[in-house]
C-alpha cells in the first residue's frame, strides 16, 4: 500500500501535467493517496468482474475535487487501466474532474456540489439494513472543508438515530480548503468532539501512515465511525504542500520536473 501510494503520486503528477494550462485539483489528490490506497487495496469488498455485485462495499466520494486519487487508486487496484488515467478530464472519457456515477466502474455517486455524500450514504445503509444485507458495509469519503456544510451535520445526526454501523466517513483533514485554512474560514474546533457529541465512534490518525489507516479502518463498531485522517494538502510536493494555491492548479516545465523527482523519492 505504501508503494502504491508513491506510484499514485506519480501518476498524479503526470495526470496534472498533461493537461497543460488547463490543470487539475492536484492538491487534495496529493493529501489523499494513503487513505485511497489502504481502502482499495486493504479494506473494501469489491468483485473486479462484477463492480455492482449486491454484496460489494459502496463507497460514496463527496469529497468530489480529490478524483486524481480515486483514479490513480482504482488503477492501482487494476479497475482501471495506464491507458485510462490518461483520458482524465478529456471529452468521451469516464473520468471526469469531479466523479460520475458509473457502476462498471463502482463510482457510486456523482459529486459536483459538495455536503451530499454523507447523506447518500446514509440512505444507502438504511437501503441495505432494509434488504437484510448485513456484510456490505458503506464508506464516505469528506473533505474539512467540507464539513462546513450543515447537510453533513444533518447526516450525522441521522446515522447516530438510525444506528449505522454499516456505515464508515473517513475525512481527510488537510486543514485548507479552497478559500484559506479551514480553522479561519469556519473553525469547527474541537472537531473529533463534534463528530462524539453526535453518537459516533471515533478515530484521529495520521493520514499518511498505511499501517494506523489500515488498522483504524478495520475496527468493528456497533454504531457509525468516523476515522479523522490528519493530512497534508500537496503532500510529496515541497511548493504545494500546505499551499492554499495548489488546491487546483498547473504545472510548468520547471515545476513538473522538480514535482516528479520529489515524489520518486
Amino acid at each position: 500500500m505504501e508503494a502504491a501510494a508513491r506510484t499514485m503520486r506519480q501518476e498524479m503528477v503526470e495526470m496534472t501535467h498533461h493537461l497543460g494550462n488547463t490543470g487539475a485539483h492536484i492538491g487534495g489528490g496529493l493529501s489523499m493517496a494513503e487513505i485511497m490506497s489502504v481502502l482499495y487495496l486493504g479494506v473494501l469488498r469489491y468483485d473486479r468482474k462484477d463492480m455492482g455485485a449486491e454484496q460489494r462495499d459502496r463507497l460514496i466520494f463527496s469529497k468530489g475535487h480529490g478524483t486524481l486519487a480515486l483514479y490513480t487508486a482504482m488503477a492501482e487496484a487494476g479497475i482501471l487501466s495506464k491507458e485510462d488515467l490518461a483520458t482524465y478530464k478529456q471529452d468521451d472519457s469516464p473520468l471526469s474532474a469531479h466523479p460520475a456515477m458509473n457502476e462498471s466502474l463502482g463510482i457510486e455517486f456523482s459529486s459536483g456540489s459538495l455536503g451530499h455524500g454523507l447523506s447518500q450514504g446514509v440512505g444507502m445503509c438504511l437501503g441495505l439494513k432494509r434488504k437484510g444485507n448485513e456484510t456490505s458495509k458503506v464508506y464516505v469519503i469528506v473533505g474539512d472543508g467540507e464539513c462546513d456544510e450543515g447537510s453533513i451535520w444533518e447526516a450525522a445526526a441521522s446515522a447516530s438515530h438510525y444506528g449505522l454501523d454499516n456505515l464508515v466517513v473517513i475525512v481527510d483533514q488537510n486543514q485548507l480548503q479552497y478559500d484559506g485554512q479551514t480553522d479561519q474560514i469556519l473553525s469547527l474546533a474541537p472537531f473529533e468532539d463534534k463528530w462524539k457529541s453526535f453518537g459516533w465512534k471515533t478515530a484521529s490518525v495520521d493520514g499518511h501512515d498505511v499501517e494506523a489507516l489500515y488498522t483504524a479502518l478495520t475496527e468493528n463498531s456497533d454504531r457509525p465511525y468516523v476515522v479523522i485522517a490528519n493530512t497534508v494538502k500537496g503532500k510529496g510536493v515541497s511548493f504545494m504542500e500546505g499551499n492554499p494555491l495548489w488546491h487546483n492548479g498547473a504545472l510548468n516545465t520547471k515545476q513538473y520536473e522538480q514535482a516528479v523527482q520529489e515524489v520518486a523519492d
